[in-house]
């Protein structure tokens, strides 16, 4: 029996949690080949030693980035890299993508190469700075050429300089006929991206499908798939039904995925997942067995998932990265939990808490001893600064009380809580 003490709720307490979940066991073989095409949207794993200011040039630890993009490959899930989980545009920016996609590429065997799917945007190019569609034009091209360079596989991204500039549906259909090549069709909805709000040239669902069908419609020979992240299943649904023959539709929706991949009587939906880089062991036995036609399966694995996902991707949906990079700490496969940017401290305490739960529900963590150390950890600065905030509580409802007396009564004789208790006292008075 493992218990993780002092593990924070959501109404301001600490109690005892019992862990429940049986961690998944690895897969005996990949699901490489298998019904459906997945990809897991990778993070990056930062350096926590760099002296570096956060909110200026990342520092990236490569070689743990390079090594959980080796577990993914090697589950025989594809890569999405450089995107949205990776921090791209919230801290990941075009010099050190292009360093990250020349990285993986390069440590990746020649078949598993086609398996890496690397975003190309505009984010050289403030959006600010962008003055016209040729701008952006040039922005787009510039990063398709170096990542073809590389000899790799693209996916064409969403550009806020484009969301800024555009006047119109047209534009958006002039752009993406210029620089689509061989890249995929991205749609990025505006809950990941509060920049990209009105992307496409209008608001409305229905004149923006109808913009997005055209666009693919006079490129099919160069679109392999567009991705949905919607978090909206049945217009994701309405749009799959549309699509030519030979286009894929990869789902974004880190709600509904386990429906979306399974599909109806009509079709179903590929994947390309932020989730699947924290489930990647849950997804790759879980796709194997719908291959294997063992739906039930499928549902016993990915079902549990569900709660997680929905909690790691609530408003403000941007932040998810900071949980998908908690779960990886969690599971060992990074020593710390700093994040470029700063970005750990985009969620409260509780909630990495409730996450810490729910993970362990679905058998998500893969040594939960490792887990709860994790936990302990974070439970030492929990302890360390809610205690001091619970008694000030107290203090400021029942003045008269001693600050050392209260200290005794809660079971904590820390002198060095009670010094942060009286700092803390003078400032407020």
């Amino acid at each position: 029996m493992i218990v993780c003490d002092a593990l924070p709720t959501q109404g301001g307490q600490l109690e005892s949690y019992q862990l429940l979940g049986e961690p998944v066991i690895a897969p005996r073989r990949p699901a490489t080949g298998g019904s459906r095409v997945a990809f897991a949207a990778a993070h990056v794993v930062a350096d926590p030693l760099s002296d570096r200011e956060p909110c200026a040039e990342p520092a990236l630890d490569h070689l743990a980035t390079l090594a959980f993009r080796r577990h993914l490959l090697d589950l025989g899930l594809g890569i999405a890299e450089a995107m949205d989980t990776a921090q791209r545009g919230m801290g990941l920016y075009w010099h050190d993508a292009k360093y990250l996609i020349r990285h993986s590429l390069e440590a990746a065997d020649a078949d598993e190469r086609e398996r890496i799917l690397s975003g190309v945007g505009t984010d050289q190019l403030a959006s600010d700075d962008a003055r016209s569609i040729d701008d952006v034009v040039r922005a787009y091209l510039e990063q398709l050429h170096t990542v073809q360079g590389y000899g790799g596989r693209v996916i064409m991204m969403a550009s806020r300089a484009l969301a800024r500039v555009a006047r119109g549906p047209e534009d958006y259909a002039t752009v993406s006929r210029r620089v689509l090549g061989e890249a995929d069709l991205p749609w990025l909805g505006a809950m990941f991206d509060p920049a990209l709000d009105g992307y496409w040239g209008a608001d409305g669902f229905d004149q923006v499908l109808e913009t997005a069908l055209d666009v693919i419609a006079d490129n099919v020979d160069k679109i392999d798939g567009i991705k949905i992240s919607l978090l909206d299943d049945r217009k994701e649904i309405r749009i799959r039904r549309r699509l030519p023959d030979g286009v894929r539709m990869y789902t974004g929706d880190d709600f509904s995925y386990p429906d979306l991949t399974k599909g109806d009587e009509e079709c179903y939906s590929d994947a390309l997942l932020g989730i699947f880089d924290p489930i990647a062991l849950a997804a790759s036995l879980a796709l194997t067995a719908l291959t294997e036609g063992d739906e039930a399966t499928y549902d016993r694995l990915l079902e549990p998932t569900v709660p997680l996902s929905r909690l790691i991707f609530r408003a403000p949906t941007q932040y998810h990265k900071t949980d998908v990079v908690f779960m990886a700490w969690l599971n060992g496969f990074q020593d710390h939990f700093v994040m470029v940017a700063g970005a750990q401290a985009m969620r409260p305490i509780t909630y990495f808490a409730d996450v810490f739960r729910l993970a362990d529900r679905a058998g998500l963590l893969r040594d939960p001893e490792v887990a709860c150390a994790c936990m302990r950890t974070t439970q030492a600065d929990i302890v360390d600064i809610a205690l001091p905030i619970l008694l000030l509580r107290s203090e400021r409802l029942a003045p008269t009380v001693d600050s050392g007396d209260d200290l005794i009564r809660l079971g904590r004789p820390d002198e060095r809580l009670g010094l942060f208790v009286m700092l803390v006292d003078e400032a407020i008075d």
